[in-house]
C-alpha cells in the first residue's frame, strides 16, 4: 500500500498545526461559528444533531494494521467507543468534542492518515474496488491510479471550491463493485484492440434528490492522459456548474441540461487545451506509485482444499469468501452487519482485533467496503477457519454477505441533522426479521440500502430493495423502492406507492421477499424476478 513520502507528511503536518489554531480562535471567540464552519468542513468536521462528527479518510478504502489500530484508539479516546464505516469507504466519529479535534488530527497524522476534504464543495475521497489487487477478474490494480487521482485532487487550488461535492471511482474489471456509474466519474480500466490499457470515463452520476446513471463520455484515454483527461472534465463542470442552487449544482444536472454530446463536445475542447500546456505528472511519477502496490510475498503451491465439517465455517466460506488470483489464497469479507446491530458500526476492541488480524493473516492490510463492511484481501485457504474463530469470537462473523441481512444504511435521524427519518431501526427490525440462516438462504442474494433523508447516503436508489425515510407533516414515512442495483447492470429503483409508517415498511419488505419467492425460476436473484415480472404483483401484496 501506498506510503507517505516527505511532501505528503508535511502537507498533514502543516494542515494539523493550520486547524489547531483555527480551532483556539474559536474557543476563545475570535472566530465566530459563521466564519468557523468553512474551516472545520475543509477538515471533515461537522456539527450534527448532538456532537461534533469527525469523518476520516481511507484513500481508495485501503488501511494497514497500525492505521485500523489508531482508528480504534481514537474510537476509544475521544469518541464513545466505536467508529461507523461509511459508503463511502471512509469511518466517522459521531460524540467529538471540538476541543479535542487537533489532538484527534494529529493522532491520525502520525499513522499517515488525515480528515482533509472529505467535506466541502471539493475533490471527495477518492473510490475504489474493495477486492483490487486481489481480484481473478481484474485487468490491473486499480488502486496507484485512485492514488495518481488522489494526489492530483489533493489541495487541488482550481478545484478546492466547486459548484459542489465532487466523487470519483475508479475500478478495473467488468463487475462493478464500487457503483462506479453512480459517481460524478466512474473510470473503468480497460484494455484495447492493441491491448493498451486505458480508461473509460463516465461522467454525471449520482444518487440524492435527482439520481442518475453516468453516461460513458469517452471509451478510451491513454493512461499518460488520465490526469489531463479528468481535469478537462472538473473544468467543463466548474466553469459551468450552478453556484445558485445546490440542488443543481451536481455535475449530473449539468451534464443532463447540456445533454452528453455537448458536454463530450466541451471536454474533448478542454483536452485539447491541455494537452498543449503539459499538466499531466511524468509517467515516472505513476511508476514509483506502483512500486507501493506491488504483491505480496505470497507462497506457491499452497493447497486449495479446506475442511469444511463445521457447518457453520461452510456458511461464511460459502458467503464471505471470494476467489483470489493468487492459488492457495481467499478475500475475506468480515461484516459489520450482525443480527439486530447497527450497520457499519465497530467498537474500538474491534476494530483493534481486525488490524491484529490483518497483521497475522492478511499481509497487514485491510480494506473498507462502500457496502460497510471490512475486507482482508490476501488469506491463506489454510488460515481461513483460524481467522473465522476469532472473528466469530468477537461477533464480526457473521455469514450474510450480499444477503438481505447485509444492509446498507445511514445514521438517519438518530444523529444527523439533515435526516428526515431514523434508518438504524429500522435496519435493525429488518435484521432479526431474517435472522434464520435457511430465510437467508431460500431470498439468496439480495442488497437491501436504507437512507434517513433524500441526500441518499444509504444509497437506497441502487438497493434491489430501497427505503427512503421522508418527513410526512412531522411524522417519520418511509417509501419502499424496487429494482436499483449498483453493479454492471446499474440500475435506479421505482417507488412503489404510498409509504408506511416504520412498522409497515418492515412488513413491506418482507411481503415483497415472499412475492419474490413465489415467483422466482431456477436460480433467479430477486433483482432478476423483479425485472420479469415488473411492479405490478409487488404492488398488489402491498396495496391490495
Amino acid at each position: 500500500m501506498y506510503k507517505y513520502d516527505r511532501y505528503d507528511q508535511e502537507m498533514v503536518d502543516a494542515r494539523v498545526a493550520e486547524f489547531r489554531d483555527q480551532v483556539r480562535r474559536r474557543l476563545d471567540g475570535s472566530l465566530t461559528e459563521d466564519q468557523f464552519r468553512p474551516l472545520r468542513l475543509q477538515n471533515g468536521l461537522y456539527l450534527q444533531l448532538h456532537a461534533y462528527m469527525l469523518r476520516v479518510a481511507v484513500p481508495y478504502g485501503t488501511l494497514s494494521s497500525a492505521q485500523m489500530r489508531m482508528l480504534g484508539d481514537i474510537a476509544d479516546k475521544y469518541d464513545r467507543g466505536y467508529g461507523h464505516f461509511t459508503t463511502r469507504q471512509n469511518i466517522q466519529y459521531n460524540w467529538i468534542k471540538l476541543e479535542d479535534t487537533p489532538d484527534i488530527l494529529a493522532d491520525l497524522a502520525s499513522v499517515e492518515m488525515h480528515a482533509i476534504q472529505t467535506s466541502g464543495n471539493c475533490i471527495r475521497n477518492i473510490s475504489s474496488d474493495q477486492y483490487a489487487g486481489a481480484a481473478a477478474d481484474e485487468i490491473v490494480d486499480p488502486r496507484p491510479y485512485a492514488e495518481l487521482l488522489r494526489q492530483w485532487s489533493s489541495f487541488h487550488p482550481e478545484f478546492l471550491t466547486l459548484p459542489r461535492k465532487f466523487k470519483i471511482a475508479v475500478i478495473a474489471s467488468e463487475t462493478d463493485r464500487a457503483a462506479m456509474k453512480l459517481h460524478d466519474i466512474g473510470i473503468r480500466l480497460v484494455r484495447n484492440d492493441a491491448g493498451e490499457i486505458g480508461a473509460r470515463f463516465y461522467v454525471g452520476g449520482g444518487m440524492g434528490r435527482t439520481p442518475m446513471i453516468a453516461p460513458l463520455i469517452r471509451d478510451f484515454v491513454p493512461l499518460d492522459q488520465l490526469i489531463t483527461y479528468a481535469e478537462a472534465c472538473l473544468r467543463v463542470y466548474n466553469r459551468y456548474g450552478r453556484r445558485d442552487n445546490k440542488y443543481k449544482a451536481r455535475i449530473k444536472i449539468l451534464v443532463h441540461e447540456l445533454g452528453r454530446e455537448e458536454y463530450t463536445r466541451q471536454v474533448e475542447e478542454e483536452f485539447a487545451h491541455l494537452l498543449t500546456q503539459g499538466i499531466e505528472p511524468p509517467i515516472a511519477e505513476l511508476e514509483r506509485i506502483k512500486l507501493y502496490f506491488t504483491d505480496p510475498a505470497f507462497e506457491a503451491g499452497l493447497p486449495d482444499d479446506l475442511d469444511l465439517s463445521d457447518p457453520d465455517f461452510r456458511l461464511w466460506v460459502e458467503r464471505n469468501t471470494q476467489a483470489h488470483r493468487q492459488p492457495g489464497y481467499a478475500i475475506a469479507t468480515v461484516s459489520l452487519k450482525p443480527v439486530g446491530g447497527i450497520p457499519g458500526d465497530a467498537s474500538a476492541d474491534q476494530i483493534r482485533l481486525m488490524a491484529d488480524l490483518a497483521r497475522d493473516y492478511s499481509f497487514d492490510e485491510l480494506r473498507v467496503t462502500h457496502a460497510q463492511n471490512i475486507v482482508y484481501p490476501h488469506v491463506r485457504k489454510a488460515d481461513l477457519y483460524t481467522l473465522w474463530r476469532k472473528l466469530d469470537e468477537a461477533g464480526l462473523g457473521t455469514a450474510n454477505l450480499d444477503r438481505i441481512g447485509d444492509i446498507i444504511a445511514c445514521p438517519g435521524l438518530d444523529y444527523c441533522s439533515l435526516a428526515n427519518a431514523r434508518s438504524i431501526p429500522v435496519a435493525q427490525r429488518i435484521s432479526e426479521l431474517f435472522a434464520a440462516p435457511e430465510k437467508q438462504a431460500a431470498i439468496g442474494e439480495l442488497k437491501l440500502k436504507i437512507s434517513g433523508c433524500i441526500n441518499a447516503c444509504g444509497h437506497h436508489h441502487a438497493g434491489h430493495i430501497g427505503i427512503l425515510g421522508v418527513d410526512r407533516k412531522g411524522v417519520e414515512n418511509y417509501q419502499l423502492l424496487l429494482g436499483g442495483s449498483e453493479g454492471a447492470d446499474t440500475s435506479l429503483g421505482t417507488i412503489t406507492g404510498p409509504g408506511f409508517d416504520e412498522a409497515g415498511i418492515v412488513n413491506a419488505v418482507e411481503k415483497a421477499t415472499e412475492v419474490y419467492l413465489a415467483n422466482k425460476q431456477g436460480e433467479e436473484r430477486f433483482l432478476d424476478t423483479y425485472h420479469r415480472i415488473g411492479m405490478a404483483p409487488f404492488k398488489e401484496a402491498l396495496y391490495g
